[in-house]
């Protein structure tokens, strides 16, 4: 077998340089982050209730989601807590689980609850991994001087309708979450004497809210071949609809709104603020889809945001920038990880030659370098793994270990030269007495490694690139 590969020199430099484009087309394609991504256990089921104490939402939303959350298939751990105006339920589960699957049983679990009280929203199930924490932040602020004269607080709504979105369609983001600034509301303060005098209570005037401001559909009716959709439209649009409600009706007697109560448009009561250099600001925070490449991402990001400054908010008097990232820190480590690297490949490579006292002896063991470091690509991208800082050590790692292999080879081949053989005779002999012991050593080495593959937790998870990178280079 060896005789026929050192003679078919063609065609296993052919094969090599197949490998070789492969190889660099794997390593373009493969995502890079910081760390490699962990695996989502953790379920949050939120639920909001505004104005609610926490006693009421423990016992009108809690004590009902759990009864039947706790029939989830292998549920490890319930977590419920609740607050002023919410809570939230945390659901544990082992490692392995199908995520999606749970998903979906959690939800089906969550429609068996008969009935929430009034103004509960329905409830938001979230599954979220550290690695899929914000890595961008950006800022919403007006532009300086504020030639304008807004109020950044009360644009909220402008960047849920017109900015979020546009940032939220960049390929591999999965979600932008807006901090800071108010909602915009219709705000009724309800004279209480003239209520009461009306023999009216804040129910009654809840109740007539709430069944004028929606719109109803009035069915189908057919006219020949003619179809027609009726519906009635009933939602408020302007202030003064609000204060023309009818809120009661005794004879010829009306009650209107703006009689027992004052309307005015305002904002919700400040829960959060944004603070960049002293300044009142809107923050949106950008997270990513599992397995994305933050590179990309931010380079999109970033055209999309500079697009967003032209042609849209610029005009309104606003300006969006970027506060911090954190791919910054994956690009500076993963630069430095190429640095030691090539530090360590140079230092190989005198190494070598300090040994086997043959510049081209030490050119042919220092071919496989990038050889190996392209086998540990195709390795990661046939596994679903990406390049970060764990998977590029073990390549690190891996360098050294292949011209260990190299130097026991070559040097055999070498000694071979110096008793006077030819070439193609010296490289056959020096294969065959050495093969042996060099794939028990690689066998060891990669049955050291390959374990971790076999550990579920998040260490496991961690440093399964390790594995994979070092078994597929050497």
């Amino acid at each position: 077998m060896f005789a026929t590969i050192i003679r078919q020199g063609t065609l296993v430099a052919v094969i090599t340089l197949i490998l070789l484009i492969i190889g660099i087309a794997a390593a373009l394609r493969i995502p890079v982050q910081m760390i490699p991504d962990l695996e989502t256990r953790v379920i949050t089921v939120e639920t909001s209730w505004p104005g609610a104490t926490p006693q009421d939402i423990e016992k009108e939303i809690l004590v009902e989601q759990e009864r039947y959350l706790r029939n989830v298939p292998n549920l490890a751990r319930m977590t419920a807590t609740a607050s002023s105006g919410s809570s939230e339920i945390e659901l544990e589960f082992p490692f392995g689980v199908d995520i999606t699957e749970t998903l979906i049983q959690v939800n089906n679990a969550l429609s068996q609850v008969p009935s929430y009280p009034r103004n509960v929203d329905q409830p938001r199930i979230v599954a979220a991994s550290f690695s899929a924490n914000a890595f961008m932040y950006f800022r919403m602020s007006t532009l300086p001087d504020n030639p304008r004269e807004l109020d950044i607080l009360l644009m909220r709504d402008f960047i849920e309708d017109r900015v979020r979105p546009r940032m939220e369609s960049i390929p591999g983001v999965s979600e932008v979450t807006v901090g800071g600034g108010a909602d915009r509301q219709m705000q009724i303060r309800v004279d209480e004497a003239r209520l009461a005098d009306r023999g009216l209570t804040l129910l009654d005037l809840r109740d007539a809210i709430t069944s004028r401001n929606q719109d109803i559909s009035g069915g189908e009716v057919d006219s020949g071949k003619r179809r027609y959709l009726l519906r009635t439209v009933g939602r408020f649009e302007r202030l003064e609809d609000l204060e023309q409600l009818v809120v009661s009706r005794s004879g010829d007697s009306i009650t209107r709104l703006s009689d027992v109560a004052e309307v005015s448009q305002g904002s919700s009561r400040l829960r959060q603020l944004s603070m960049v250099n002293g300044q009142q600001v809107i923050g949106l925070q950008v997270r990513r889809e599992g397995g994305a490449n933050v590179i990309d991402i931010k380079r999109a990001m970033l055209a999309e945001v500079a697009a967003l400054n032209e042609d849209l908010l610029a005009p309104e008097g606003l300006e969006l920038a970027l506060t911090s990232d954190d791919v910054r820190y994956v690009e500076a480590s993963i630069a430095n990880v190429w640095t030691n690297l090539g530090i360590g490949a140079v230092f190989a490579t005198l190494v070598m030659f300090l040994f086997l006292r043959s510049s081209r002896a030490t050119f042919v063991g220092v071919i496989g370098v990038p050889l190996c470091a392209i086998a540990a690509f195709l390795g990661l991208l046939l596994t679903g793994r990406t390049i970060n800082v764990i998977s590029l050590a073990g390549i690190a790692f891996a360098i050294g270990m292949t011209m260990d292999n190299s130097i026991v080879v070559l040097e055999n081949i070498e000694r071979h030269r110096r008793l006077g053989l030819d070439r193609f005779e010296s490289a056959l002999r020096g294969v065959r007495e050495v093969w042996p012991a060099v794939l028990a050593s690689t066998m060891t080495t990669i049955l050291v490694f390959l374990p971790i593959l076999f550990i579920e937790e998040e260490a496991g998870q961690l440093y399964s690139d390790v594995a994979i990178a070092i078994s597929a280079a050497i």
